[in-house]
């Protein structure tokens, strides 16, 4: 699984500045998350990104496959 905060942000028109603000995370765990480089997501941030961005668990989600 991936986050898609960068993609999401993008159609949103909304920057990675932006959300940092909004989160209130430190830089580091907050650049680990947008840039997928976490294997976990706590249940607190994950509701306050969908809320912060308008969306499902289910839109912030993407399943891909190493190759």
């Amino acid at each position: 699984m991936k986050l898609r905060i960068l993609d999401i942000l993008k159609e949103k028109g909304k920057t990675k500045y932006w959300l940092y603000i909004q989160l209130g995370l430190s830089y580091q765990n907050f650049n680990k998350l947008v840039n997928n480089q976490t294997s976990s997501i706590k249940f607190d941030n994950l509701q306050a990104i969908c809320e912060i961005l308008n969306c499902t668990p289910n839109e912030l989600f993407e399943e891909y496959y190493k190759q």
